[in-house]
């Protein structure tokens, strides 16, 4: 993924918070998964289209992480949501 990267939790999802992380349960995979709570950050920013790079701005103000760390992190569990189907994903602009 690219930072013009456009990214959106899937529909058919149920998730709940607790104790300061959330479940997700995948209706159409019959699976769940936790996230902790900056897994949990990300999964309520991606409720609608945004791009990787917003996502990194926005964790970057947040939380007190090097650029670099929050880059990988960020695209792990990205790649991690999209390989278990729970966003979609596509390229925006040139």
């Amino acid at each position: 993924m690219v930072d013009r990267t456009t990214v959106c939790a899937r529909p058919g999802q149920i998730w709940e918070e607790l104790g300061g992380e959330i479940v997700i349960l995948d209706l159409e995979a019959g699976a769940y998964y936790g996230l902790n709570a900056v897994g949990k950050r990300v999964w309520s920013l991606i409720q609608k289209p945004v791009s990787v790079l917003e996502l990194r701005e926005r964790l970057m103000g947040e939380y007190d992480v090097e650029a670099e760390r929050c880059n990988r992190d960020l695209l792990g569990l990205l790649a991690t949501l999209e390989s278990r189907r729970m966003i979609e994903s596509f390229e925006s602009g040139a």
